[in-house]
Protein backbone atom coordinates (compact mmCIF):
# COMPACT_ATOMS: atom_id res chain seq x y z
CA UNK A 1 0.00 0.00 0.00
CA UNK A 2 1.40 3.50 -0.69
CA UNK A 3 2.17 4.86 2.10
CA UNK A 4 1.28 8.88 0.89
CA UNK A 5 -2.17 7.40 0.08
CA UNK A 6 -2.78 5.54 3.46
CA UNK A 7 -0.76 7.79 5.88
CA UNK A 8 -3.43 10.05 8.06
CA UNK A 9 -0.74 11.15 10.47
CA UNK A 10 2.59 12.48 9.71
CA UNK A 11 5.82 13.92 10.79
CA UNK A 12 7.82 15.08 8.11
CA UNK A 13 11.54 16.15 9.19
CA UNK A 14 10.49 17.32 12.55
CA UNK A 15 13.05 18.47 14.92
CA UNK A 16 12.39 19.87 18.87
CA UNK A 17 13.92 21.34 21.59
CA UNK A 18 12.83 20.79 24.96
CA UNK A 19 14.67 22.20 28.47
CA UNK A 20 17.39 22.63 25.56
CA UNK A 21 18.12 19.36 24.94
CA UNK A 22 17.35 17.93 20.82
CA UNK A 23 14.61 15.41 21.48
CA UNK A 24 13.90 14.75 17.93
CA UNK A 25 16.19 15.31 15.26
CA UNK A 26 14.23 15.48 11.54
CA UNK A 27 12.31 13.03 12.58
CA UNK A 28 10.12 10.96 9.55
CA UNK A 29 7.37 8.86 10.79
CA UNK A 30 3.57 7.96 9.24
CA UNK A 31 0.85 6.12 10.87
CA UNK A 32 -1.33 4.23 8.81
CA UNK A 33 -4.84 3.73 8.07
CA UNK A 34 -6.20 -0.14 9.30
CA UNK A 35 -2.95 -0.60 11.00
CA UNK A 36 -1.68 -1.08 14.40
CA UNK A 37 1.57 0.98 15.22
CA UNK A 38 3.41 0.17 18.23
CA UNK A 39 6.01 2.84 19.01
CA UNK A 40 8.86 1.64 20.98
CA UNK A 41 11.99 2.68 22.34
CA UNK A 42 13.93 3.22 25.61
CA UNK A 43 13.16 6.02 27.83
CA UNK A 44 13.93 9.65 26.97
CA UNK A 45 14.16 8.50 22.98
CA UNK A 46 11.43 10.82 22.15
CA UNK A 47 8.06 8.71 21.92
CA UNK A 48 6.45 10.74 24.25
CA UNK A 49 6.91 13.94 22.31
CA UNK A 50 6.12 12.43 18.85
CA UNK A 51 3.02 11.43 20.15
CA UNK A 52 2.33 15.12 21.48
CA UNK A 53 3.04 16.64 18.32
CA UNK A 54 0.81 14.23 16.24
CA UNK A 55 -1.94 14.82 19.15
CA UNK A 56 -1.05 19.02 18.72
CA UNK A 57 -0.21 19.43 22.03
CA UNK A 58 3.21 20.57 21.14
CA UNK A 59 4.44 22.48 17.28
CA UNK A 60 7.50 21.24 16.10
CA UNK A 61 10.45 23.62 15.81
CA UNK A 62 10.89 22.70 12.51
CA UNK A 63 9.72 20.30 9.98
CA UNK A 64 6.01 19.46 9.97
CA UNK A 65 3.18 17.80 12.14
CA UNK A 66 0.31 16.95 9.49
CA UNK A 67 -3.01 15.27 10.98
CA UNK A 68 -5.32 13.73 8.06
CA UNK A 69 -3.62 16.88 6.18
CA UNK A 70 -4.12 19.56 8.54
CA UNK A 71 -2.68 20.89 11.34
CA UNK A 72 -2.92 18.58 14.05
CA UNK A 73 -4.27 21.45 16.35
CA UNK A 74 -6.81 22.66 14.31
CA UNK A 75 -9.90 21.28 15.87
CA UNK A 76 -11.47 19.57 12.11
CA UNK A 77 -8.36 17.23 12.44
CA UNK A 78 -8.33 16.66 16.54
CA UNK A 79 -12.83 15.76 15.93
CA UNK A 80 -11.13 12.65 14.23
CA UNK A 81 -8.98 11.72 17.21
CA UNK A 82 -9.37 9.58 20.05
CA UNK A 83 -6.77 9.59 22.78
CA UNK A 84 -6.12 7.47 25.98
CA UNK A 85 -2.89 9.16 28.05
CA UNK A 86 -1.43 7.17 30.57
CA UNK A 87 -1.51 10.85 33.10
CA UNK A 88 -4.72 11.31 32.29
CA UNK A 89 -6.98 11.65 35.64
CA UNK A 90 -11.04 11.30 35.56
CA UNK A 91 -13.63 13.32 37.24
CA UNK A 92 -14.38 11.62 41.27
CA UNK A 93 -17.98 12.67 41.61
CA UNK A 94 -19.41 11.78 37.93
CA UNK A 95 -20.50 8.13 36.85
CA UNK A 96 -18.74 6.28 34.18
CA UNK A 97 -22.09 6.62 32.12
CA UNK A 98 -22.13 10.62 32.56
CA UNK A 99 -18.29 10.59 32.09
CA UNK A 100 -18.96 8.68 28.60
CA UNK A 101 -22.12 10.63 27.58
CA UNK A 102 -20.18 14.14 27.98
CA UNK A 103 -16.87 12.85 26.26
CA UNK A 104 -19.35 11.24 23.51
CA UNK A 105 -20.72 14.99 22.94
CA UNK A 106 -17.61 16.36 21.59
CA UNK A 107 -17.74 14.24 18.46
CA UNK A 108 -20.48 14.45 15.30
CA UNK A 109 -20.83 10.82 14.95
CA UNK A 110 -20.73 9.27 18.37
CA UNK A 111 -21.03 5.72 19.12
CA UNK A 112 -24.06 4.77 21.19
CA UNK A 113 -22.92 5.15 24.71
CA UNK A 114 -24.20 0.95 25.36
CA UNK A 115 -21.63 -0.11 22.53
CA UNK A 116 -18.84 1.90 24.10
CA UNK A 117 -19.58 0.50 27.54
CA UNK A 118 -19.51 -2.42 26.41
CA UNK A 119 -16.58 -2.66 24.19
CA UNK A 120 -14.24 -1.53 27.11
CA UNK A 121 -15.85 -4.06 29.47
CA UNK A 122 -17.43 -1.35 31.92
CA UNK A 123 -21.03 -2.03 31.17
CA UNK A 124 -22.04 -3.17 34.32
CA UNK A 125 -19.59 -0.50 36.10
CA UNK A 126 -21.55 2.27 34.37
CA UNK A 127 -23.31 3.81 37.27
CA UNK A 128 -20.60 3.80 39.27
CA UNK A 129 -18.70 6.60 40.19
CA UNK A 130 -15.40 7.36 38.94
CA UNK A 131 -13.36 7.73 41.98
CA UNK A 132 -14.30 4.59 43.36
CA UNK A 133 -12.38 2.58 40.38
CA UNK A 134 -9.76 0.41 40.81
CA UNK A 135 -6.50 1.41 38.52
CA UNK A 136 -7.75 -1.31 35.97
CA UNK A 137 -11.11 -0.15 35.73
CA UNK A 138 -9.99 3.28 35.17
CA UNK A 139 -8.01 2.85 32.40
CA UNK A 140 -10.92 0.97 30.74
CA UNK A 141 -13.05 3.90 31.57
CA UNK A 142 -9.95 6.29 29.32
CA UNK A 143 -9.85 3.59 26.96
CA UNK A 144 -13.72 4.07 26.41
CA UNK A 145 -13.21 7.56 26.22
CA UNK A 146 -11.03 7.52 23.40
CA UNK A 147 -13.48 5.35 21.12
CA UNK A 148 -16.37 7.09 22.19
CA UNK A 149 -16.32 9.09 18.86
CA UNK A 150 -15.66 6.22 16.37
CA UNK A 151 -11.92 7.94 16.12
CA UNK A 152 -10.11 7.52 12.69
CA UNK A 153 -7.18 7.60 14.49
CA UNK A 154 -6.71 6.05 18.62
CA UNK A 155 -3.39 6.96 20.04
CA UNK A 156 -2.85 4.62 23.08
CA UNK A 157 -0.39 5.44 25.87
CA UNK A 158 0.15 2.03 27.66
CA UNK A 159 -3.12 1.21 27.42
CA UNK A 160 -3.63 -1.76 29.74
CA UNK A 161 -1.08 -0.43 32.51
CA UNK A 162 -2.69 -1.91 36.15
CA UNK A 163 -4.82 -4.36 34.21
CA UNK A 164 -4.78 -7.73 35.24
CA UNK A 165 -4.10 -10.01 31.48
CA UNK A 166 -7.96 -10.97 31.28
CA UNK A 167 -8.42 -7.62 30.87
CA UNK A 168 -5.47 -6.88 28.56
CA UNK A 169 -6.36 -9.48 26.53
CA UNK A 170 -10.18 -8.58 25.97
CA UNK A 171 -8.81 -4.59 25.20
CA UNK A 172 -6.04 -6.29 22.40
CA UNK A 173 -8.94 -8.24 20.87
CA UNK A 174 -11.36 -4.52 20.44
CA UNK A 175 -8.24 -3.06 19.39
CA UNK A 176 -7.52 -5.27 16.49
CA UNK A 177 -10.90 -5.20 15.72
CA UNK A 178 -11.00 -1.36 15.00
CA UNK A 179 -8.08 -1.70 13.06
CA UNK A 180 -9.43 -3.95 11.00
CA UNK A 181 -12.42 -1.69 10.43
CA UNK A 182 -10.05 1.09 9.23
CA UNK A 183 -8.78 3.06 12.13
CA UNK A 184 -5.33 3.82 11.89
CA UNK A 185 -3.89 2.95 16.04
CA UNK A 186 -0.56 3.97 17.51
CA UNK A 187 0.24 1.90 20.72
CA UNK A 188 2.77 2.86 22.87
CA UNK A 189 3.68 0.24 25.61
CA UNK A 190 6.74 -0.97 28.15
CA UNK A 191 4.99 -4.38 27.45
CA UNK A 192 6.70 -5.44 24.47
CA UNK A 193 4.26 -8.63 24.57
CA UNK A 194 1.40 -6.41 23.89
CA UNK A 195 3.05 -4.45 20.88
CA UNK A 196 4.48 -8.30 19.89
CA UNK A 197 0.80 -9.25 20.37
CA UNK A 198 -1.05 -6.55 18.66
CA UNK A 199 0.91 -4.73 16.22
CA UNK A 200 1.13 -4.80 12.51
CA UNK A 201 4.38 -2.71 12.28
CA UNK A 202 6.51 -1.66 14.51
CA UNK A 203 8.85 1.54 14.80
CA UNK A 204 11.84 1.77 17.26
CA UNK A 205 12.68 4.55 18.11
CA UNK A 206 16.20 5.76 19.62
CA UNK A 207 17.56 9.76 20.15
CA UNK A 208 14.95 10.70 18.06
CA UNK A 209 15.23 8.77 15.50
CA UNK A 210 13.48 5.81 13.83
CA UNK A 211 16.17 3.34 13.86
CA UNK A 212 13.35 0.30 12.65
CA UNK A 213 10.61 0.11 10.80
CA UNK A 214 9.12 -3.47 10.08
CA UNK A 215 6.42 -6.19 11.34
CA UNK A 216 7.41 -7.97 14.58
CA UNK A 217 7.79 -11.43 12.62
CA UNK A 218 10.38 -9.65 10.60
CA UNK A 219 12.05 -7.68 13.49
CA UNK A 220 12.15 -10.98 15.52
CA UNK A 221 14.25 -12.60 12.67
CA UNK A 222 17.05 -10.17 13.36
CA UNK A 223 17.54 -11.67 16.76
CA UNK A 224 18.20 -15.08 15.05
CA UNK A 225 16.50 -18.45 16.19
CA UNK A 226 17.56 -18.17 19.87
CA UNK A 227 18.96 -16.32 22.48
CA UNK A 228 21.12 -18.10 25.58
CA UNK A 229 21.90 -16.19 28.41
CA UNK A 230 24.08 -17.66 31.39
CA UNK A 231 26.76 -16.01 33.56
CA UNK A 232 30.35 -17.13 32.13
CA UNK A 233 33.66 -16.27 32.08
CA UNK A 234 33.62 -15.85 28.54
CA UNK A 235 34.00 -12.45 26.74
CA UNK A 236 31.90 -11.96 24.47
CA UNK A 237 34.66 -11.76 21.38
CA UNK A 238 35.36 -15.44 22.73
CA UNK A 239 31.53 -16.45 22.41
CA UNK A 240 31.14 -14.79 19.01
CA UNK A 241 33.55 -17.97 17.92
CA UNK A 242 31.58 -20.90 19.03
CA UNK A 243 29.92 -22.73 16.29
CA UNK A 244 26.13 -21.00 15.04
CA UNK A 245 26.62 -18.10 17.32
CA UNK A 246 25.25 -15.26 15.45
CA UNK A 247 25.65 -12.46 17.86
CA UNK A 248 27.55 -12.24 21.57
CA UNK A 249 27.20 -9.50 23.98
CA UNK A 250 26.63 -8.45 27.92
CA UNK A 251 23.19 -7.86 29.35
CA UNK A 252 24.01 -6.68 32.65
CA UNK A 253 25.96 -9.40 34.50
CA UNK A 254 25.13 -11.99 32.04
CA UNK A 255 26.58 -13.25 28.94
CA UNK A 256 23.80 -13.11 26.08
CA UNK A 257 24.81 -15.44 22.93
CA UNK A 258 22.61 -15.03 19.82
CA UNK A 259 22.71 -18.16 17.64
CA UNK A 260 21.02 -19.98 14.73
CA UNK A 261 21.42 -23.43 16.46
CA UNK A 262 20.99 -23.45 20.39
CA UNK A 263 21.69 -26.85 20.90
CA UNK A 264 25.17 -26.83 19.07
CA UNK A 265 26.03 -23.00 20.73
CA UNK A 266 25.41 -24.76 24.36
CA UNK A 267 27.20 -27.75 23.80
CA UNK A 268 29.99 -25.89 22.94
CA UNK A 269 29.57 -22.85 25.62
CA UNK A 270 29.71 -25.50 28.23
CA UNK A 271 32.93 -27.30 26.72
CA UNK A 272 34.50 -24.29 26.84
CA UNK A 273 33.47 -22.77 30.25
CA UNK A 274 33.24 -25.42 32.68
CA UNK A 275 32.24 -23.29 35.72
CA UNK A 276 29.27 -21.82 33.53
CA UNK A 277 26.12 -21.21 35.71
CA UNK A 278 22.69 -19.82 35.00
CA UNK A 279 22.38 -21.18 31.73
CA UNK A 280 18.86 -20.27 29.88
CA UNK A 281 17.94 -21.01 26.28
CA UNK A 282 14.58 -19.30 25.07
CA UNK A 283 13.46 -18.04 21.72
CA UNK A 284 14.49 -15.23 20.44
CA UNK A 285 11.54 -12.33 21.18
CA UNK A 286 10.42 -8.77 19.95
CA UNK A 287 12.10 -7.71 23.25
CA UNK A 288 15.87 -9.63 21.91
CA UNK A 289 15.32 -8.35 18.67
CA UNK A 290 15.01 -4.31 20.08
CA UNK A 291 17.51 -5.31 22.95
CA UNK A 292 19.75 -6.49 19.68
CA UNK A 293 18.67 -3.47 18.09
CA UNK A 294 19.31 -0.88 20.39
CA UNK A 295 22.80 -2.83 22.14
CA UNK A 296 25.74 -0.07 21.95
CA UNK A 297 27.77 -1.39 19.18
CA UNK A 298 31.30 -1.65 21.49
CA UNK A 299 28.90 -4.35 24.16
CA UNK A 300 28.00 -6.65 20.80
CA UNK A 301 30.16 -8.75 18.65
CA UNK A 302 28.65 -10.00 15.36
CA UNK A 303 30.45 -13.14 14.33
Amino acid sequence: MNDDLAAVARLSAVSKRLGGRTVLDGLDLSIRAGEVTALLGPNGAGKTTSVALLTGRLAPDAGTASLFGLDPRRPAARRRLGVMLQSAGLPDVLTIRELVTVHAGYYPDPRPIGETLALASIADLADRRCGQLSGGQARRVQYALAICGRADLLVLDEPTAAMDRGSARTLWGTVRDLADDGAAVLLTSHDLAEADALADRVLVMEAGRIVADDTPAALRARAGGSVIRCRSTLLPAAAALLPAVREAGMEGADLRIVSADAAVTARALLDADTKLEGLRIADATLEDAIATLLAPTDERIAA
